[in-house]
C-alpha cells in the first residue's frame, strides 16, 4: 500500500471510521539484500503477531492490516491505548534480536476501508496520512505519538511518565504536527529524532505530558456529545448484539469473574538479597492459602512469578493478560527476628485501593501472617469460606523456615523440568533440597508430596526408570498419607504415583477427581486429567482440559507447550502456531520452542525452509546449544545432512530420555552414518548403542520403550528376526488402545523397522495403522525424511502422502 497516496479513488459515500492506527517501518530496508528482505518480513510479521494486543483485537475482529512494502500498518479499532501496548512489546521482543531496527508511528483519526486493484482491502483519509507523517519523523528505536494520541493517554496516570513533548513541526505540505516520543524502561528511543533537531521548532524543553485541563464551556460542549454519542453506540451495540454469538469463540476473551485474583511476587525490601526466597515464601502461602477458596479463582504461581523483577508493574495490564480483577501485592522485610510484611489489595480495573494492611512482628509469627491476610482478601472479596477451607487457610504448613526455604527452592527447580536435557540435573537437586527439608521437618505435608511427585516424574520419563525409583515415591507418599490421608496435596501425588508409575488412568483420574474438592485452583488437576484424555484418545476434552488448566495459569510456559503439542497430533496447525506464538511471548528466545514451531511448516506442507533458517539462526546465538530429539528427527529431512550432523553435534554423550527411556548418542550416531551411506561407522555406533540399551531390556524385560529402541538398533545392524520380534512385542506390551500417546510411537517404530530391512507390505501396512489415529507422522515427515525412502513409488504409500497433503 502506497501511504502517501492511496491510488483508489474514495467514493463520497464511503464510510467513516474512527481508527488507531500504528505503523511500522524497517530501518535501512532498501539497503538489504533480497533475500535479506524477506527473512526481515517474515520475523517482523512473527514478532508483531505475538503480541497481546494484536491476537486479542484479531480475535475480536477488530483488527485491520496492511503491508507496506518495507514495513506494516496496523488498525485498531478499540481504544488508543492498543497500538501503544502493542508497541512496546514489539520493542520489547527485539531486544533479543537486534538484526534490524524499526521506526513506529502512532496516531488516531479518520480512515476509509476500499478495495484495490487486487480487491483487497485497503486504507485511505487522513488518519492513515498524519500517522504517515509522524512515522516519517522517527530515527530507529522510535515510537512517535501524534498529540491526538498523546493527550488521550494522558489522561491515565499510568501513562504520564512515558510520555515527552517534543513540541510543534513543520512537516510534508505545511502541515503543522505536535509530537511525542513515548520511552519506558528501555523501551522507545530517548533521544530527540535527528529531522527534528535540523528543522525550525517551536518548542521550549522536552518534558512529560499532562492532562488538558478544558475551559467549562468546552466541557459542557463535550458533555452533550458524549452523550449524544453514548445514544448512537447504544443503538449499535444492540443492532449488533444479535451476531454476537456468531463470532468464533477461539480466541474471545472470556468475561472477568468478580471474585478473581493474582497474588504478585512481594518485594523484597531485607538488607540480605538471601531472603529473596523468604519473600516468595509469603507470597507463594497466601496464594496457595487463597487458592483453597473455591469461590475465588486465583491465578498460579508460575503465571505470577514472571511479574517478579518487572521494573514497573501496570496492575491493568498485568489484570488483563492474568484474566483477573484484583492484585494482591505487597513487600516483606526481615531484619534478625523481626520481620515486616505489607500487602494491599487493588481493584485493577479502576485502580482503586480496597485494602492495605502493614504487620510488624516476631519471624516465629510468619505463617501467622501469611494466614491472617489471606482471610482478609477472602472477607475484602466476599468469598463464601466453608468449615473446611477456613481450617486449611489457618493450618501452617511447617513451623521450620528454613525448611520452607528448601522447599521453595525444589519447588523451583521442579518447575523448570520440562526439557529433558535440564530435567536430568535438577530433578537430583530438588530431590536432594527436599531430603534436606524433611530432615528438619519431618512433618512437612507438601515437602513429602513433592518428593513422591520428583520421583514419578524420573521414572516415568526415563531419567532412572528403575523399581527401585518408584519405591522412592511410594514411600515419600506414604509418609504423607500418614501425615494427612484427605489433603488434595495427597491426592494430587497418588494422582501422579498412578499415571507416571503405572499407566493406571482410572485410579489416577479418581485421585484427580478428589484433588479438585480442596485445590479447587490447581491448574495440574485439569492439566493431568488432560494429560490422562489424551493417552486414551480422547482429544477434544483433553485439548478443553488444557486450555482449563490455562485459565488458571495463563502465563505457564509448559501447558502451552503441551496445548500446542496437542493441536499438532491433532493436524490442527493455525492453532498450534498461534499457541507457540503465546508460548514464545513469555520465553522468546527458548531454542526448543523455536524450533517446534518452526517445525509446523515442514509438518504443514513439507517446507524445509523455515525449520533450516531458525536452526541455523539459534546455532548462531549458542552454538553450543544442546536441543531436543525432535530437532534430530526432522533435521534428517535435510538431504545435505549439514543439519543432523551440527545437532548431533551438541547432543548430550550420555544421551537424552524420550518415551520413557534413554536414547543413547551412539544410537543417532548410527541413525546419520546409515543415511549418509557410512556403513562402517553406522555398524559400530549401532553395536554401542546395542549394549546399552540390551542391559536395560534385560533387567526390565516388559519395558516396551527400551525394547522398542533395541528393536531399531538390530533393524539397523541388520538383525531382521530379532528387530520384527522386539519391535512387535513392545507393541503388544503398549498398544495404541492402552496409550494413544507411548503406543502411537511405537507402532511408528515398527513402522520404521519394516522400511529399514525391506518389508515393504508390512511397513506401508504399519503407516496405515498408524493413520487412523491423530499421530506425529505428518505429510512432510512422510514426504521428506529419508526413512521412507523405500517405499517412494509405491501407488499406496503415494496415496497415504496424497491424503494428507495441505488442501
Amino acid at each position: 500500500m502506497n501511504l502517501q497516496h492511496a491510488a483508489a479513488e474514495a467514493k463520497p459515500d464511503l464510510p467513516l471510521e474512527i481508527a488507531h492506527l500504528l505503523l511500522i517501518d524497517v530501518v535501512g530496508y532498501s539497503k538489504l539484500l533480497v533475500n535479506e528482505q524477506i527473512e526481515v518480513l517474515q520475523e517482523l510479521k512473527r514478532i508483531v503477531r505475538s503480541t497481546e494486543c494484536f491476537r486479542l483485537a484479531e480475535a475480536k475482529e477488530k483488527l485491520i492490516r496492511v503491508p507496506t512494502g518495507d514495513g506494516m500498518a496496523l488498525l485498531f479499532f478499540q481504544s488508543p491505548e492498543e497500538p501503544v501496548r502493542c508497541a512496546l512489546d514489539i520493542s520489547k521482543a527485539l531486544r533479543v534480536r537486534p538484526k534490524f531496527q524499526l521506526r513506529m508511528g502512532i496516531h488516531s483519526g479518520p480512515v476509509n476501508r476500499v478495495k484495490d486493484v487486487n480487491d483487497k482491502t485497503n486504507i485511505v483519509g487522513s488518519g492513515i496520512n498524519v500517522a504517515q507523517r509522524v512515522l516519517d519523523c522517527g530515527d530507529a528505536g522510535h515510537i512517535l505519538l501524534s498529540a491526538h494520541v498523546a493527550e488521550d493517554l494522558a489522561e491515565y496516570r499510568h501513562w504520564q511518565p512515558c510520555l515527552h513533548d517534543l513540541g510543534e513541526c513543520e512537516v510534508k505540505h505545511g502541515l503543522r504536527l505536535r509530537l511525542f516520543n513515548l520511552h519506558k524502561d528501555g523501551l522507545g528511543n530517548p533521544q530527540v529524532p535527528e529531522k527534528l533537531k535540523r528543522r525550525m521548532w517551536k518548542q521550549g524543553p522536552i518534558r512529560p505530558v499532562t492532562p488538558v485541563r478544558w475551559p467549562k464551556f468546552v466541557l459542557a460542549a463535550l458533555i452533550v456529545s458524549v452523550a449524544a454519542l453514548a445514544i448512537s453506540v447504544w443503538i449499535s451495540f444492540h443492532r449488533q448484539s444479535q451476531n454476537i454469538a456468531e463470532l468464533p469463540k477461539t480466541g474471545v476473551v472470556a468475561s472477568i469473574p468478580e471474585k478473581s485474583i493474582a497474588v504478585l511476587p512481594f518485594e523484597n525490601f531485607s538488607a540480605d538479597k538471601e531472603n529473596a526466597f523468604f519473600a516468595d515464601g509469603i507470597q507463594d502461602e497466601v496464594l496457595t492459602y487463597l487458592a483453597k477458596v473455591a469461590d475465588l479463582k486465583v491465578i498460579s504461581r508460575t503465571s505470577v512469578m514472571q511479574y517478579k523483577n518487572a521494573a514497573m508493574r501496570n496492575l491493568r495490564e498485568i489484570a488483563q493478560q492474568l484474566g483477573v480483577a484484583n492484585i494482591l501485592e505487597g513487600s516483606v522485610q526481615r531484619s534478625g527476628n523481626r520481620v515486616r510484611v505489607t500487602a494491599q489489595l487493588i481493584d485493577a480495573r479502576t485502580d482503586t485501593h480496597l485494602w492495605a494492611e502493614r504487620y510488624d512482628r516476631d519471624l516465629a509469627d510468619v505463617f501467622a501472617i501469611q494466614s491472617e491476610i489471606a482471610k482478609k482478601i477472602a472477607d475484602q472479596l466476599q468469598a463464601k469460606i466453608s468449615v473446611s477451607e477456613k481450617a486449611a487457610i489457618e493450618k501452617a504448613p511447617t513451623t521450620d523456615l528454613l525448611a520452607y526455604d528448601l522447599y521453595l527452592r525444589a519447588q523451583a527447580l521442579f518447575a523448570d523440568t520440562s526439557d529433558a536435557v535440564h530435567a536430568r540435573e535438577k530433578l537430583p537437586q530438588a530431590a536432594q533440597l527436599l531430603d534436606e527439608a524433611l530432615t528438619r521437618d519431618p512433618n512437612f505435608l507438601q515437602a513429602w508430596c513433592l518428593l513422591s511427585r520428583v520421583h514419578s516424574v524420573a521414572y516415568f520419563r526415563g531419567h532412572d526408570h528403575t523399581p527401585a525409583r518408584l519405591d522412592l515415591a511410594k514411600a515419600a507418599l506414604d509418609r504423607a498419607m500418614r501425615l494427612q490421608p484427605d489433603a488434595g496435596e495427597v491426592h494430587l501425588a497418588l494422582a501422579n504415583y498412578y499415571y507416571h508409575g503405572f499407566r493406571d488412568y482410572k485410579r489416577a483420574r479418581n485421585e484427580l477427581a478428589l484433588a479438585r474438592q480442596t485445590l479447587p485452583n490447581n491448574p495440574e488437576v485439569f492439566l493431568y486429567t488432560g494429560f490422562i484424555d489424551r493417552r486414551e484418545g480422547r482429544w477434544e476434552e483433553a485439548t478443553r482440559n488444557f486450555e482449563r488448566a490455562l485459565e488458571l495459569d495463563p502465563r505457564n510456559f509448559f501447558i502451552l507447550q503441551q496445548l500446542a503439542l496437542a493441536y499438532g497430533w491433532q493436524r490442527r496447525y493455525a492453532d498450534e502456531t498461534r499457541t507457540y506464538d503465546r508460548a514464545l511471548t513469555i520465553v522468546p528466545a527458548d531454542p526448543n520452542t523455536r524450533m517446534q514451531q518452526a517445525q509446523i511448516a515442514l509438518d504443514w506442507r513439507a517446507d524445509i525452509n523455515p525449520f533450516q533458517a531458525t536452526l541455523a539462526a539459534v546455532m548462531a546465538e549458542n552454538p553450543s546449544v544442546e536441543l531436543d530429539i525432535g530437532t534430530l528427527l526432522y533435521s534428517l529431512c535435510d538431504r545435505t545432512w549439514t543439519a543432523a550432523t551440527r545437532t548431533l553435534a551438541n547432543y548430550p554423550r550420555e544421551g537424552v530420555a524420550n518415551n520413557g527411556v534413554n536414547y543413547p548418542f551412539t544410537y543417532w550416531e548410527g541413525v546419520v552414518a546409515r543415511y549418509q551411506g557410512d556403513s562402517r561407522k553406522a555398524q559400530a555406533a549401532f553395536a554401542a548403542a546395542r549394549t546399552e540399551v540390551q542391559n536395560v531390556v534385560q533387567q526390565q524385560p516388559d519395558f516396551a520403550s527400551a525394547l522398542s529402541l533395541l528393536a531399531m538398533i538390530d533393524a539397523g545392524l541388520d538383525k531382521k528376526e530379532e528387530a520384527v520380534r522386539e519391535g512387535q512385542r513392545a507393541c503388544e506390551l503398549l498398544p495404541i488402545s492402552k496409550d494413544a500417546i507411548d503406543g502411537t510411537f511405537l507402532a511408528m517404530n515398527l513402522a520404521q523397522i519394516y522400511a529399514w530391512i525391506g518389508d515393504k507390505d508390512r511397513a506401508i501396512e504399519q503407516i496405515t495403522v498408524v493413520q487412523r489415529v491423530p499421530n506425529p507422522l505428518s505429510y512432510g515427515l512422510l514426504k521428506l525424511r529419508p526413512d521412507w525412502d523405500s517405499l517412494r513409488g509405491d501407488p499406496r504409500f503415494e496415496k497415504i502422502v496424497a491424503s494428507l497433503a495441505p488442501k
